[in-house]
């Protein structure tokens, strides 16, 4: 894949990051906002201290949630397209559309649902603010390791594919990462900061729409750049029935 082609797919991923982030924000919104402020309700009724706001809450869940979810979703969006670059071919005989899939259900389950299942998306008046930077660490080292612990899996398959087939290379390398990250989910230390008296339903209904919000937006990113990559990549696909149909009319007329 030449130089010209990569560049193309990146401004297409970044693209269709956008178009994603447009979709998760309205998830973020309508779901996830809700429960936001019944969180910070309970906080403010449960606290003895209240710090100043530095930003209106209603700028927080207008302007401040659409620019950080709009800006997280190009940014995912480029990368992911510079990793569909690279596995497009590599990973088996699969069309544009088919990899763009592969990439976002591999980014969604290394970068979201691995980790999300050792340290679940938290809303706020959850967690200590004195451990902020400790739950942070863990949690990023958790994603690094998702990530890691998927390529690995992914390239072990293709080592298998030859002697096992491609069936039983699948099924070894997955088994190999499943094993993989249950050792790195009793190793890593765990993270309960949830009060006694947090109501376990608004809990529960933070947490769904938090992977809401992710599966809205690596399935869209993936429906949405895999029809521009298809495009770009094979541009002729659409011309040649035309082709075919002009060519077999003239032969007909002489």
């Amino acid at each position: 894949m030449n130089s010209l082609s990569v560049r193309a797919l990146l401004v297409r991923g970044m693209l269709a990051g956008l178009v994603a982030g447009v979709l998760a924000l309205a998830v973020a919104y309508f779901l996830g906002e809700p429960r936001v402020d019944s969180a910070i309700a309970f906080e403010d009724a449960h606290a003895h201290e209240h710090g100043e706001e530095v930003f209106s809450r209603t700028l927080q869940s207008t302007g401040g949630l659409a620019t950080g979810v709009l800006v997280f979703g190009v940014a995912v969006g480029g990368i992911a397209a510079l990793a569909f670059c690279v596995a497009l071919g590599r990973i088996g005989r699969f069309g544009p559309r088919a990899t763009a899939a592969f990439i976002s259900m591999g980014a969604l389950l290394a970068v979201y649902v691995v980790p999300f299942l050792k340290y679940p998306a938290n809303p706020p008046s959850v967690g200590d603010p004195d451990t902020i930077g400790r739950r942070t660490a863990l949690y990023f080292l958790m994603i690094a390791l998702s990530v890691l612990l998927c390529v690995g899996a992914v390239i072990l398959g293709r080592r298998l594919a030859p002697r096992l087939g491609n069936w039983n290379a699948t099924i070894a390398a997955s088994a190999a990462f499943l094993v993989a990250v249950g050792l790195a989910y009793a190793f890593l230390p765990a993270v309960n900061e949830v009060p006694k008296d947090f109501p376990a339903t608004l809990l529960w209904q933070f947490r769904l729409a938090a992977l809401a919000m992710q599966v809205t937006l690596w399935a869209g990113f993936g429906l949405v750049f895999g029809h521009l990559a298809e495009r770009l990549l094979v541009p002729a696909k659409a011309e040649r029935p035309a082709a075919t149909s002009a060519n077999s009319t003239a032969a007909s007329v002489h």
